[in-house]
């Protein structure tokens, strides 16, 4: 039998080539940069007829070999890059190995398997994230290569991490973004028929992994959840946007003395009840559900005080487009809060938009605290736990920003 490929032959030469347009930022890609939008590429008929998902090899305007990357014409990010082995080949070794990669880091973390355990570009795929709770992974595949290739994603996860379920979660904007489906399923396994409990700084959560937000739990803000906790010994807090409890629970588990939880979800404050059940705090805990700034509103009429106030809410500019819009979000909820704080509390405040840079962030709250009438010293920023790494290159992966203010 003729071998399938001779040792001067790239396993990967019937791929089509597509290359960067001259004033483009190859540099940038050598560099680490790992995407290369619409407006940087010769885009032909040859090149919009690849399929969603498909893969290609990008050179540069010289011609000269970049990478491997997968393609979609749909997508303002028309390629990412996989690997810069224009011969790799996207098989179970290939998702293996940068899975186990992901997971040392992780074990070496985390005592407990409950963490992000991909977080896209930066654990080495692109658009992918992976959650771990315990025997179960939740898979977010935000990028049309993922769904091209998530049996084998899922099979090499399960292999790397010994999970027996894996699920894929098909919402958010991001997939909407690259033209791909809502239809979230089981890949591996069967998905849980109720909330499964996750312990982190001595609180408990419930997350629902099939019909709660996001992947069910938000891993990214357990450091400022023990931040918190450490501020809360004796304490009255309020937990403004709270999903299912995060900032409240923690800080229960610090010591507060009650904890107010307010969101706009029903069903997040009923798995935050029960996250304060498991705890045993159930007299400490209360829940209002309703519009964060409308609440707000009403407990200063109520002449209502705590000691910490944590609130974080929604990306209010999941875009440059509306950045303006979002800072003036979040000058509004600082403004609110800071009327609730007592004297010498604690002000927590957080964004998850990546359009935002910090100096925004931290601008907007603190011109919202002065138009509250308080005046404020900057005491912690805090940023997403190790388990979700910053790719260097890539501003965007460095959403997550919480700044501490003692009022």
């Amino acid at each position: 039998m003729t071998a399938p490929f001779s040792d001067d032959i790239s396993p990967n030469s019937e791929l089509p080539v597509v290359r960067m347009l001259p004033k483009a930022n190859a540099r940038a890609i050598r560099h680490g940069f790992p995407w290369v939008y619409a407006n940087e590429m010769v885009t032909d008929r040859r090149t919009k007829a690849i399929p969603a998902g498909g893969l290609a090899i990008l050179q540069d305007e010289k011609r000269q070999p970049l990478g491997l990357v997968a393609m979609n014409s749909n997508s303002k990010i028309i390629a990412r890059i996989l690997d810069t082995d224009v011969d790799a080949t996207l098989n179970h070794d290939w998702f293996a190995t940068r899975i186990a990669r992901a997971l040392r880091l992780r074990k070496q973390l985390f005592d407990a398997p409950y963490y992000r355990l991909i977080h896209a570009e930066a654990d080495g795929l692109p658009g992918v994230i992976v959650d771990r709770f315990g025997d179960t992974c939740v898979v977010q595949p935000n990028a049309a290569w993922a769904d091209v290739h998530l049996e084998t994603l899922c099979a090499a996860l399960a292999d790397v991490t010994g999970v027996t379920t894996v699920l894929k979660n098909a919402a958010g904007r991001t997939r909407v973004l690259e033209g791909l489906d809502d239809v979230s399923r089981a890949v591996i396994g069967t998905a849980p028929d109720a909330p499964l409990p996750v312990e982190m700084n001595g609180a408990t959560y419930m997350a629902d992994l099939t019909g709660g937000q996001k992947t069910g739990l938000f891993f990214d803000q357990r450091p400022n959840h023990a931040f918190t906790a450490n501020l809360s010994k004796g304490a009255r807090v309020l937990d403004v946007f709270s999903h299912v409890g995060g900032f409240g629970l923690a800080a229960l588990a610090g010591g507060a003395t009650s904890a107010l939880a307010v969101d706009g979800s029903a069903p997040a404050l009923v798995l935050a009840t029960q996250g304060a059940a498991a705890m045993g705090k159930s007299a400490a805990f209360s829940t209002r559900q309703g519009d964060a700034f409308e609440v707000l509103t009403s407990l200063r009429a109520e002449g209502a005080q705590f000691d910490v106030i944590i609130c974080d809410p929604p990306a209010f500019a999941p875009s440059r487009q509306a950045v303006e819009a979002g800072l003036r979000a979040y000058e509004k909820v600082a403004r609110l809060a800071a009327q609730l704080v007592a004297p010498d509390g604690i002000l927590g405040l957080c964004s998850c938009s990546h359009a935002a840079d910090l100096a925004q962030f931290r601008n907007a709250c603190v011109r919202g605290i002065g138009r509250g009438g308080r005046r404020a010293s900057l005491i912690h920023t805090g940023f997403a736990g190790a388990d979700h790494p910053l790719l260097p290159q890539l501003a965007e992966s460095g959403y997550l920003k919480a700044l501490f203010f003692r009022l």
